[in-house]
């Protein structure tokens, strides 16, 4: 089969792979459908080489088609139409009966320290071959596949595998007050959704970012919005906005790739010029992430308020101003999706035909497996009004 495969920074590649087969009793085999590739993709395309190996198959957004299925899998069968999410989970451990499925016993990945295995994303998250490929084995799949009906193009569905999921949880992470308002910095694929839920659940919205596209679409569906790229200090600008408080709760959409930290960019950089073998460790062990956006989220909100980290951020001993965390009674709340979680409220959302948080209004290039090189250099340089790339075998 086809498939995406990492060989290096800014070096991703289309090859002949075999095909996956079934290897344990709960295994399916789906036939990849539709394809996305995350902002989460780029940390690997860009920071992350370090913990990856050569020829290591990219992608955790699938959605497809059961081919063969294991004797384990329940009802799941061949010929059914699934969403694959991003983390795999068995659904009976400690934790999967806490609904923290994002560190589930059965897959955690123990040698690293690291909770839940994750589909195409290195060796801290198990070295699960990856969906950006014609087809994929899907293990715990008694448990991890979504359904969904017949009819309505992927596009209707393919973001429950983790954007809406993801967006969901940093919303009800951020847990706003009624009648309040939120702060949402970064306006990519997981900001925008982030901003739309809010707005759909009656809040106050307000999306920063410095790229037109990501502004422009964030203001078609109703989201006020900051443009970073003209005005000077967007905490100011949010307090002007907000009776000089501050919004009641902020979501960083960006983490470890925000722009506005040239110091830790260059560390970056450098990290990522030394061998794996001193690379892996350090960037384990210190810190290497550009954290102007974080810093701006806490500048951003109010006294007393929350702010929802879900942007990916790698680096152990990243400096935080822990001052004045402290001194504003911020709280703050974070972490991997938990994405079964939160389907049942995502689902009577995405087969209403009023497409009422705009899944139809976020690809903005849709591109044949064959050219997913091109589409990672678009998506990492922003080009073209790149907001979402999806991928099709």
């Amino acid at each position: 089969m086809k498939a995406v495969t990492w060989h290096g920074k800014r070096d991703v590649r289309v090859e002949e792979v075999p095909d996956p087969a079934v290897k344990e009793p709960n295994d399916a085999i789906i036939r990849v459908t539709s394809t996305g590739i995350c902002g989460s993709d780029l940390h690997l395309y860009e920071v992350l080489g370090p913990f990856m190996a050569e020829g290591d198959i990219l992608g955790h957004e699938p959605m497809g088609v059961v081919e063969e299925v294991g004797a384990g899998v329940g009802d799941l069968k061949p010929g059914d139409r699934v969403v694959i999410p991003f983390t795999i989970s068995c659904g009976h451990c400690h934790m999967c009966g806490m609904q923290l499925y994002a560190q589930c016993e059965t897959t955690q990945v123990r040698e690293q320290g690291m909770g839940a295995a994750l589909f195409g994303y290195t060796k801290l998250y198990g070295r699960v071959p990856g969906g950006q490929a014609e087809y994929l084995r899907v293990p715990e799949a008694q448990f991890g596949p979504i359904k969904v009906p017949e009819g309505p193009p992927d596009e209707r569905f393919l973001y429950l595998s983790d954007v809406l999921p993801t967006a969901w949880q940093a919303v009800a992470y951020a847990e706003i007050p009624e009648g309040g308002s939120v702060a949402v910095f970064g306006l990519g694929p997981i900001g925008q959704m982030s901003a739309r839920i809010a707005h759909h659940l009656g809040y106050r919205v307000i999306g920063v970012d410095g790229v037109t596209a990501r502004l422009e679409m964030a203001r078609r569906h109703g989201i006020e919005v900051i443009d970073a790229s003209e005005v000077h200090d967007v905490p100011e600008e949010i307090r002007q906005r907000t009776s000089g408080r501050g919004t009641d709760s902020v979501i960083d959409a960006v983490g470890m790739e925000a722009h506005g930290s040239p110091a830790a960019k260059i560390a970056q950089t450098l990290t990522g010029l030394l061998p794996d073998a001193m690379a892996a460790p350090l960037m384990s062990n210190a810190g290497i992430d550009r954290l102007a956006a974080l810093n701006q989220a806490i500048d951003s909100v109010r006294r007393g308020g929350v702010i929802s980290i879900i942007g990916v951020y790698g680096g152990m001993t990243d400096p935080m101003p822990m001052l004045r965390l402290f001194d504003k009674g911020v709280s703050l709340r974070m972490g991997q999706a938990h994405v079964k979680r939160w389907i049942p409220a995502l689902m009577p959302l995405v087969t209403d035909d009023s497409d009422p948080l705009g899944v139809m209004d976020l690809t903005t290039h849709r591109l044949s497996l064959d050219q997913a090189p091109q589409a990672y250099e678009m998506f990492q340089k922003k080009r073209d009004g790149a907001v979402k790339i999806l991928l099709r075998p």
